[in-house]
């Protein structure tokens, strides 16, 4: 963590964050909201495979919120990142991004990450792709799931970002 992240705690998410996370998404105005139904369900049936960043009086300030996939059991798929405007530009990302998959490969001995970005989304090719340098490993990328799949309407095509294989000392 840098110093401009000392006052922060990472740490698992309880139920009682799922309405934090639901305003962090909505607030990016970049990511799909889902309900606030649903992070309550994450922050419950996920808390092992997502991180959250709090300010010094207990705040979510940021989040990365994945899961085990169930069919590829040593791959994490990341499902979103979101950081409050007030603490973007100081790694905060990266660094939930780095203590997650650093957790997650102690407990699950993960061998890859994935995750989907829209085109045209460079912060989140940057966070990927970077997190890749660090940890010396592939990035292969191909559309999982293309415009004329989403029934609600125009969404441009979700890329998959398929990092790996990842270091066992993670």
């Amino acid at each position: 963590m840098t110093a401009a992240q000392a006052d922060l705690q990472i740490d698992r998410p309880t139920v009682a964050d799922g309405a934090a996370l639901w305003r962090l998404a909505r607030d990016s105005r970049t990511l799909d909201l889902n309900s606030s139904y649903s992070y309550l369900l994450w922050c419950r049936d996920f808390a092992a495979t997502t991180a959250v960043a709090r300010d010094g009086h207990g705040e979510p300030v940021g989040f990365v919120t994945g899961y085990l996939r169930p069919d590829r059991p040593r791959t994490l798929l990341v499902w979103q990142v979101a950081v409050d405007g007030a603490h973007r530009g100081r790694g905060l990302a990266a660094a939930l991004l780095d203590g997650l998959v650093a957790r997650t490969a102690a407990e699950h001995g993960l061998t890859a990450l994935e995750t989907t970005i829209t085109p045209g989304n460079t912060a989140s090719e940057r966070l990927f792709t970077s997190f890749a340098e660090r940890h010396g490993a592939r990035v292969e990328r191909e559309v999982l799931f293309g415009t004329g799949l989403f029934p609600d309407g125009p969404h441009d095509p979700e890329v998959l970002y398929r990092i790996g294989p990842l270091s066992p000392s993670l």
